[in-house]
């Protein structure tokens, strides 16, 4: 079988030759069926997008609020204001079919009325129901002389302007069209039928019959009145929402541009570069406030990238030094194997590498410090046993230079505080290595009841050294830190304890500072640790270099 060549790219594509996934501009599919999704230009999508966030923003929200309390209070105001329209048309009526049993009663006294008589409809009717006079709008409803409304009756005491309601059943009868199937008051007076000799005389009235003259209260006028008022209010209703809702909208657009204004600053901030700061409106209100506390947010924000840029870099020199002078060691020794003191090469990387851990150690517990790990669990713990615990561990490894002295000035139980061993312990370590570093003779270590604070124990480590100026007695407790005579020696610290003695101190509610004392009389730290009853011990973020503690002096 002979293979056909095929000369055709396969980038080429046969305009015959439709993807399965392809529409045509019409939305429909290869099959030519219409899509049941449409495709919409993105544009278009863009559009509904941008649609959909303004709906939901505080400007629509505002607007549409407005708007609805708008709605509320015109829709109330113009029922509240048909309704006293419909009222007071409704009693001008009132008075006029008042008015008009007056007249009626007046003009029949002499002669009858003989017809239409009066701007409302009335029906005028005696003891037995025999209609004496009505309105045209009533014919329809009287039959064979009997009026529709009821006579007055024998008896009784004969009422004036007396209000009743009727119910006119419904008629085709264009005359009847005000009343037709309408519920209407009346207003009626009851007179003797010799008071109305123009209507009874000759109509085969009793002389001691009685005749009441009934005058409609109908009100077509008042129903004018607020059908007016209607056609007015459905437009007015409307255009003063819509207008209220506009008023809101600019308003609230006009208010809320120092808001973007201030989102566009804040977007505009990088975790590197956190310098940026919001423009502060003159306008003294919330926006301002907000303002403030977001360049306050930013200062923290700065002041905490520096103080982690400096923290790293800081920690890169310490680290660098053991792990040079660590190198260079082993370099050497490498290079003369034969001149080298191998015991002496072996004991100088021990030192260093048992520096690295130690300052592995304290990085590892400052990182789980920062990030608010949970502390170990509490119990009490006797100061002062723990103190001389200390002092005589401190006492045999100084071997006399400097010496390490204890000394409690409180009863065995007014010690106790509640705290993790292990923190506490940490705590009063690193102090008494700080002392032991700067002593020249002695150091002291005091564990007392805190008579300026009832309820706490009160620890001080003393050092005969140089002491430390009043200026550098809160930079002493930032991290890495140490005075320039302590860098110069061998053993120097890393610059780690105090900081991480404070942190620890802070998380069982106590306090750690630097006592002011006279020059050249050394260095007095106090510890105060809360007593008595268990309390939360609660991990501090690292919020800077340093702590806020306000130095004492004793």
């Amino acid at each position: 079988m002979t293979d056909v060549p095929n000369d055709r790219d396969p980038n080429d594509r046969d305009p015959n030759d439709r993807d399965p996934n392809d529409r045509d501009p019409n939305g429909r599919d290869p099959s030519g069926r219409r899509a049941l999704v449409p495709a919409f230009p993105s544009g278009v999508l863009r559009r509904l997008r941008r649609a959909r966030l303004l709906a939901r923003s505080v400007r629509a929200r505002s607007a549409l609020a407005a708007a609805f309390a708008a709605a509320v209070l015109f829709t109330s105001g113009a029922l509240l204001m048909r309704h006293q329209l419909y009222d007071e048309r409704l009693r001008a009526t009132s008075s006029v079919a008042r008015q008009q049993v007056d007249t009626l009663l007046s003009a029949t006294a002499y002669a009858s009325i003989g017809g239409p008589w009066g701007a409302a409809p009335y029906e005028i009717v005696a003891d037995d129901g025999m209609l004496l006079a009505s309105s045209p709008e009533l014919a329809p409803y009287e039959k064979g002389g009997h009026a529709f409304l009821p006579g007055p009756g024998r008896g009784g005491s004969l009422p004036l302007y007396t209000r009743r309601r009727f119910t006119f059943p419904a008629v085709a009868e264009p005359a009847a069209r005000s009343l037709s199937g309408r519920t209407l008051t009346t207003v009626d007076g009851t007179v003797p039928a010799s008071y109305l000799p123009g209507e009874t005389q000759g109509r085969g009235v009793a002389a001691g019959a009685r005749v009441r003259v009934y005058v409609l209260i109908v009100p077509d006028d008042a129903e004018r009145a607020v059908g007016d008022l209607d056609g007015e209010l459905v437009v007015a209703v409307p255009v003063a929402t819509a207008l209220v809702a506009g008023v809101a909208w600019l308003a609230t657009r006009r208010a809320l541009r120092p808001v973007e204004a201030i989102r566009a600053r804040t977007a505009s901030v990088t975790a590197t570069d956190p310098r940026e700061r919001v423009e502060v409106p003159d306008t003294a209100d919330e926006v301002a406030e907000l303002a403030l506390t977001i360049n306050a947010t930013l200062q923290r924000l700065e002041e905490a990238a520096t103080a982690q840029r400096r923290f790293v870099a800081d920690a890169a020199h310490e680290l660098r030094s053991p792990l040079a002078t660590l190198l260079a060691g082993l370099e050497v020794a490498t290079a003369y194997p034969d001149r080298a003191d191998w015991p002496a090469v072996v004991s100088a990387a021990g030192r260093q590498a048992r520096r690295l851990s130690g300052l592995t150690e304290e990085l590892l517990l400052l990182a789980r410090l920062d990030a608010g790990a949970p502390p170990a669990p509490a119990e009490r713990v006797d100061v002062a046993a723990l103190a001389g615990r200390l002092a005589e561990e401190y006492a045999e490894r100084a071997g006399g230079s400097p010496e390490v002295d204890l000394l409690v000035a409180a009863p065995d139980a007014a010690t106790t505080v509640f705290a993790a061993p292990g923190d506490l312990e940490r705590i009063l370590r690193n102090l008494l290595d700080n002392a032991l570093r700067h002593a020249v003779g002695r150091v002291l270590l005091t564990v007392a009841r805190d008579s300026a604070t009832p309820g706490s124990v009160l620890c001080t480590v003393r050092d005969d050294g140089a002491g430390v100026a009043e200026a550098d007695s809160e930079r002493i407790f930032e991290r890495f830190t140490r005075l320039d005579e302590s860098r110069t020696r061998t053993d120097g610290g890393t610059g780690l304890g105090l900081a991480i003695a404070r942190d620890l101190a802070a998380r069982h509610g106590g306090l750690l500072v630097l006592a002011v004392q006279p020059k050249g009389s050394g260095a007095c730290f106090v510890l105060r640790l809360p007593a008595g009853d268990p309390m939360s011990i609660r991990p501090r973020p690292f919020k800077g270099r340093g702590r806020s503690a306000r130095s004492q002096r004793l």
